[in-house]
Formats: C-alpha cells, structure tokens, sequence
C-alpha cells in the first residue's frame, strides 16, 4: 500500500536564518532555523528543514549568516521629543526640565509631535525596535503616527497639574485620556494607557483620579516615579513617605501600574514593589545622562519585579537605540556593584524583549517567537567584521551589535524595513519636518 505525504500548508512568509533566538521561556536556539508565519501571527519556529518540510511560504526570506530575535520592546520614551534632541544637554534633571524642557514645550503643537514621532519611528525601526511606550502632549498625534506606519505602540497624554499646550486644566486631561481610551480600544497595534506624569507635577487628587480612570478602562496607569535623591526627599518632606510608599498611601500600587526609572528605591520600596507586582522601567543611559543614579535592578530582579528597559526621550539620552541601551545597561551594572556576573546578557536582552512585553502586558502578543504570537520579528547581519565570530548570540546582540546592524523589520507580520530599506514611511520627509520645527526651538533655546 502506497503511503500518501501530507501537503505542506500554506502559510504567507517563512524567514530562515543561521541562529533564531526565541526568547520563549525555555530559551530554545535553532541553529539553522525558521519562523513561518501567516498573515500576522507566527504558526511555526524550528529547525529550518522542519518548518520547510511542513509549511509551504508565498514568500521566503533567507538570511543564512543572520541572527533572527523577538523585536525589541522600548519601555519607556517621548518619540516627538527627538525634535528637542541636543537642546539642552549636561545639566541636572530639574534644572534640564523646568528650565529648558517645560518652557520649549510651551511651542509645541499637535504637528510638531506628529511628525517629530515619526522620525521617532524611522529611528526605532531602524535600530530594531517594534514596540514603544511613549509619554508625551498630543498623544492623539503619536498614535495617529505610529498606525500609519505600523508600529506597536502603548500611547498617553501626560498628566500635570498645571495647564498643558494641549489640554489646558487637567480635568481636560483627563476627559482627553478617556477618549483616547475609547477611540483606540480596538485598534490592533495601538493600546492607551494612563499617564500622570510624576508625584512632583501631579497632586494625590489628580494620581487618585488618574486611578480610578486607569481602573475603570482596566488600563495601565504608567509614572516617572523615584527618579532622583531630591524628588525622594521632598517626597518625604511633603508627604511623610516615599514617593513608593506615597502611591501605596493612595492605593495605586497594584499589577497595573508601570514606574520610570525607580532609581532611589529603598529595600522596603523593593519588596512592596515585588509584592504589588509593579513592572518598573529601566532607563540606564537617561539616568547617566542627567546624574540621577544607578537603579537597583539587580536587587529588583532578585525579588521577581519585572523589569524592562527604556531608552528615555531624545532630549535626554540622546538616541532610541535600544541595542546600545541594552550594551550599557549591562556593563553599568557591572561597575557600579564591581561583579562582571550580574547582569548577563541573556537577562539584559530578556528586559528588552520578554520582560519589556511583560510589563507592558502584551506578552501574550510579543516578545519571544512562539506559535500564536504576533510576527513582531528583527534579522539582525551576522556577516559585518566586528560580528565575526560568532560563539554565543546573546553575548553578540548585547555586547558587539549596533542599531545598523539591523537588517529587515516585521510588526504583525508586515514587512516595515527590508535591507535597511524603510517601507512604510518617508523618512527624509520627516527628517525635514523636525528640522523646520527646530528652527523655531531653537531660536528659543538661543534667546
């Protein structure tokens, strides 16, 4: 009796590659592997004659000498402000932000951030990131923005207490953060969450507000928060606590809730942290940057925090490569505790991808190549000279490879980069913008 083959099926791409890194939570490696993938979900990954063998592609990619990862989760940014990149540099946070920062963004308009985001974009793509979390004025504008390019994007008007350029009064604010919550809560690449912008900016009335909003959309409610000694001394000055303990007084410390930064975190801020199951955001070359210190992600860790890494916005940093981000965030961490162990590469990229979609709870869609998951894939060239050789892939994403390495991009399973080529954008377009809008910055930032 004739045995009958079974048909390989059709699925839309198949990406094959010299190394896959899934990032899954068995860390599986397939040397000479495969991602096949049909429309813009991930049916298979493996050895590549397997993937082949049983998936039949419209469309193959070959990269025989690439790396093949997870796309890179920034966790936390301001894209519209690569407008204000090198504005103000080598300053103190409070000095770089009520006196330079605050007053520019006086100028700002829902255009400005449109297009300063899209550059944003350009330049995250590019360097390998499919996922952004953005805080920032017009936030209408950033997700207009990232859907027209296609780009995953966890979007928020920030919230203070003083009038903003946009909103005015922060009950305005608010109503504004409810229908961005209501227009976007279908959208399949874009989600909102509620954005309070810091316990200095903003009163227990408004973070308490902002709660109850976060709750009742069951958002994520996301803060600067413990960014510098000073804001932890006047935090206790003001309010007697923390700025961890100050949120936990407000009832606001729970699994929904997302810190920036969290450098000056005390042992007892950690472990009710850990407890309330609070994702944090690392940002390492923004805290540098602005001297505000070492964030005690080690410590974190250890505890079972959640922890993502994040780029900072432009103006603070001053680029959106999360591959440099994840180089110094593993080498700070080595220093500052004298330990080359902690923090090893595997971790480090972890935060940028698992962990990042942790956080932003989104790893049910993103952040490890897996059946079922969204095709949010990067190709990273294996064949440059400072890439050669290779002897552990986690080691040369971390340590050796550059946001120019990237070679090809897909967010859902569109191809949005191809040979360093962007597809779904015109970057010279907004690289022309953002110039034009810097000219009138700029001669502020020079008065």
């Amino acid at each position: 009796m004739t045995e009958v083959l079974a048909q390989p099926e059709p699925v839309d791409l198949i990406l094959t590659g010299g190394t896959v890194l899934t990032m899954n939570e068995a860390g599986e490696v397939w040397t000479d592997g495969a991602v096949a993938i049909r429309q813009d979900t991930i049916v298979a990954v493996g050895p590549r004659t397997e993937v082949t063998s049983r998936w039949q592609a419209r469309q193959t990619l070959a990269y025989p000498e690439d790396i093949i990862l997870p796309g890179l989760v920034n966790g936390h940014t301001h894209a519209a402000m690569t407008c204000f990149r090198g504005l103000a540099d080598d300053l103190p946070l409070a000095t770089w932000l009520n006196e330079h920062i605050f007053p520019a963004e006086r100028l700002i308009c829902r255009d400005l951030v449109y297009w300063g985001t899209r550059l944003a974009i350009a330049e995250m793509i590019l360097s390998g990131t499919t996922t952004f979390c953005d805080m920032y004025l017009f936030a209408d504008a950033v997700a207009q923005a990232a859907q027209e390019i296609g780009m995953r994007a966890v979007v928020g008007e920030v919230l203070y207490d003083f009038p903003s350029t946009n909103y005015g009064e922060a009950a305005n604010g608010l109503r504004f953060t409810e229908e961005l919550l209501q227009t976007w809560r279908h959208d399949p690449l874009i989600r909102v969450a509620v954005k309070p912008h810091a316990i200095y900016t903003c009163s227990p009335v408004l973070l308490q507000q902002c709660g109850n909003l976060a709750d009742t959309y069951g958002a994520q409610l996301i803060i600067h928060l413990a960014e510098t000694p000073q804001e932890v001394a006047d935090c206790w000055q003001r309010y007697g606590a923390s700025p961890v303990g100050h949120l936990d007084n407000l009832d606001l410390l729970n699994d929904r809730l997302v810190i920036d930064h969290g450098v000056v975190l005390s042992p007892e801020d950690q472990e009710l942290l850990a407890e309330r199951r609070v994702g944090v955001v690392h940002c390492p070359e923004s805290n540098m940057k602005l001297a505000s210190g070492v964030a005690p992600v080690v410590e974190l860790l250890g505890l079972g925090v959640n922890v993502a890494l994040g780029t900072d916005g432009c103006a603070s940093n001053n680029n959106l490569d999360m591959l440099q981000e994840m180089d110094t965030a593993a080498k700070l961490h080595k220093v500052f505790r004298r330990d080359p162990t902690v923090l090893p590469a595997t971790t480090v990229l972890s935060m940028a991808t698992r962990l990042g979609a942790r956080v932003l709870r989104l790893d049910h869609l993103v952040g490890s190549l897996e059946p079922g998951k969204k095709a949010d894939i990067i190709v990273l060239q294996g064949d440059q000279p400072h890439l050669i050789p290779l002897y552990n892939p986690y080691s040369q994403i971390v340590y050796a490879a550059g946001g120019g390495d990237v070679r090809t991009v897909l967010i859902a399973g569109q191809l949005v980069l191809q040979d360093r080529r962007l597809l779904t954008m015109d970057v010279a377009e907004a690289m022309t913008r953002v110039k034009d809008y810097a000219q009138r910055v700029g001669k502020y930032a020079c008065s």
